[in-house]
């Protein structure tokens, strides 16, 4: 028997018609007439007498009318429960990012995530292994490209990416502050902060003379950042992370955006589930209402406020780039 039949048999026993029916079931009169037929021949009994006013319980069907009353009790109280528990954010949330966004960017989103959602659990993975959001292995990104590219991958930009360099208070107390990219070639420079950064810093670097006054390779950005603030050296870092750190002078101008930006990305059919919901508004203010108090500039372009950008099927996935 297809439960889903119960429903005719008791729209019919309802209206009296099979047209009635038709009319409250948002479906044919011949539909409405054909599940009842196919419902009677499973169960081998003739719930209805056809007559030429309507339809008509027989014994059969009267001795059932209660039982399928309660399966569709029953029903309507598994979907009002479902959407119930839709509604509330609750659950793990998986999300991919650099660890230097980990640890500096979302540390204080976290916190306020807690607070607000207790029963959101976020499962944090900063490894470099690519994650495709659209097979699953993860339900959020964030990630640094110029424009993330996907299988219908919802994206937000939340701010571009600036870069300048910075020193420590105790570096600039003892050798002084560089005030502007030609002094920076008689200071030592922490280079590398992992390949991904690499092959981008390495050609600034050289654009400016700078190569050669590299005195120390970090295998990671938290590794620039670590080294920079022990006194170490001087190196390129995102203002969005180092204007907040304390202990650290920023020695140049911001760089003008490249196109690169900082990109909130989910699935499709994630972006309404309550608990992703959740956790991409408040990374969202955060990192927007951080961005706006990082330059004197506006770090976001007017024309990607609050944009929302969603990618077609048909996309090569890159997570790569994108997340």
């Amino acid at each position: 028997m297809d439960w889903n039949d119960l429903r005719y048999f008791l729209a019919v026993a309802r209206h009296g018609t099979t047209l009635a029916a038709g009319r409250a079931l948002k479906v044919s009169q011949t539909t409405v007439a054909r599940r009842v037929q196919v419902l009677e021949g499973d169960l081998g009994l003739t719930l209805f007498e056809r007559r030429p006013t309507g339809y008509v319980l027989t014994p059969e069907g009267e001795g059932l009318i209660d039982q399928a009353r309660e399966v569709e009790q029953r029903a309507q109280a598994v979907a009002a429960l479902a959407a119930a528990q839709g509604r509330v954010a609750r659950g793990t949330v998986k999300l991919t990012t650099e660890e230097i966004v980990a640890v500096t960017l979302l540390v204080p989103v976290l916190g306020a995530l807690h607070e607000t959602y207790p029963g959101i659990t976020v499962e944090i993975d900063t490894s470099d292994a690519l994650r495709d959001l659209g097979a699953g292995d993860a339900d959020i990104a964030l990630r640094s490209c110029h424009r993330p590219e996907g299988n219908a991958l919802v994206a937000r930009r939340l701010s571009d990416e600036i870069w300048a360099f910075y020193c420590s208070e105790s570096y600039a107390a003892a050798h002084g502050v560089p005030g502007s990219m030609e002094e920076l070639a008689s200071h030592p420079i922490i280079g590398g902060g992992g390949p991904g950064l690499w092959r981008h810093y390495q050609p600034w670097l050289a654009r400016y003379g700078l190569e050669q006054a590299v005195t120390l390779h970090q295998g990671s950005v938290m590794g620039l950042l670590a080294s920079v603030k022990a006194g170490l050296g001087l190196a390129a870092l995102p203002v969005l992370v180092a204007d907040h750190e304390p202990g650290l002078i920023r020695c140049t101008p911001q760089t003008p955006p490249g196109g690169r930006g900082l990109w909130l990305l989910t699935h499709e059919r994630l972006r309404h589930t309550p608990r992703v919901r959740a956790v991409l508004d408040l990374i969202a203010d955060h990192i927007i209402a951080r961005a706006r108090t990082s330059t004197p500039t506006p770090v976001l372009r007017p024309e990607f406020a609050d944009a929302h950008i969603v990618l077609p099927p048909g996309f090569q996935a890159d997570i790569g780039t994108v997340q």
